[in-house]
């Protein structure tokens, strides 16, 4: 019953992981965020982006045949070498979730959110835990932005982004007649899978997107996105 009026379950988490996502971003959503506008978000750009870029060398180091992604069975010992406590279910269901263009394999900016993911769940009560961040200390740091920017966003602290509150974050910043087709348009690249709602797993892959993650995959190319 009720099953015909939304395909898509509107703030209703679909997986086990999404659960504990939500559920974990609910307890740091009651501590608070230091965020005090999108622009200070946006502020923080080249930062994160300059972090994560140097997980490129992490990821290639456990993308073991060099093939541009991280399979199941390499994402395993990675997991092992980073020494993150995870039973096969919560492995398997990292990889699943963030493997988005479900080819078997996770690229560099998939990578990224799945390593974020354990970060906010590490204390969770799940296990997943990570003792080092493979001698990385700005990498929490980061992380740590990433969720406080979540929380920022997520006004009725729900678990979850929904457009007003992405229209009423935008304007607490911006004012004028363009503010809210902004706020639509970053609203939108969120929501890839046009349910209504932003997870925190949504967000990170958007926000790699932000920050241009994934404009210089080949660093041979080295060069900016036309």
């Amino acid at each position: 019953m009720g099953k015909s009026e939304s395909p898509k379950k509107v703030s209703i988490p679909e997986t086990k992981l999404e659960a504990k996502t939500v559920e974990a971003m609910k307890r740091r959503a009651a501590a608070g965020t230091s965020m005090k506008s999108f622009n200070s978000i946006i502020l923080k750009f080249p930062k994160i982006d300059e972090s994560l870029r140097n997980c490129k060398v992490i990821f290639k180091q456990f993308d073991e045949d060099s093939n541009g992604a991280i399979d199941y069975e390499e994402l395993k010992k990675s997991f092992h070498k980073l020494e993150i406590s995870c039973t096969e279910e919560e492995i398997n269901d990292l990889f699943q979730a963030c493997d988005i263009n479900e080819d078997k394999g996770i690229d560099f900016n998939e990578f990224i959110v799945l390593l974020c993911l354990v970060y906010l769940l590490k204390d969770d009560a799940a296990t997943l835990h990570a003792k080092a961040w493979v001698g990385m200390p700005d990498l929490e740091a980061t992380f740590e932005t990433l969720v406080d920017a979540f929380v920022f966003l997520d006004k009725n602290k729900d678990g979850y982004v929904s457009k007003s509150e992405m229209v009423q974050a935008i304007n607490e910043t911006t004012s004028g007649e363009g503010s809210g087709q902004i706020a639509m348009k970053r609203f939108e690249e969120m929501d890839w899978d046009k349910n209504g709602m932003v997870n925190f797993k949504e967000f990170l892959f958007a926000f790699t997107s932000w920050v241009g993650i994934d404009d210089n995959e080949d660093e041979e190319e080295g060069g900016e996105k036309v």
